[in-house]
């Protein structure tokens, strides 16, 4: 998987590292095989993660708002990703219904 496949505002998941399973933004597309991660709380966006892609879950899932925003370089707020995410565990992860590559 190469990072052409991420989009900015795109939902993932962490399958490795202290993270494991919690929930992530894509802020910012690094090198071949790292983005910038956030979730708003933990992971601030001041102090975002790099990630290998390869420790990243990609879901189906992109923001519309937050990846308007990151394209134009406008500024997103870590209250803006907090928000984003619940609404988005709560509409799509209700019976799994989220398929998750």
């Amino acid at each position: 998987m190469k990072t052409e496949n991420f989009k900015l505002g795109q939902v993932v998941r962490s399958v490795a590292g202290r993270d494991k399973g919690r929930f992530l933004v894509v802020t910012e597309i690094k090198e071949t095989d790292f983005v910038q991660v956030s979730d708003g709380d933990l992971r601030r966006l001041e102090k975002s993660k790099t990630k290998k892609i390869k420790h990243l879950a990609k879901t189906n899932h992109v923001i519309p708002e937050l990846n308007e925003r990151l394209e134009k370089g406008l500024k997103v707020s870590n209250a803006d990703i907090r928000k984003y995410l619940d609404k988005y565990k709560k509409d799509y992860l209700i019976g799994e219904r989220e398929v998750i590559e």
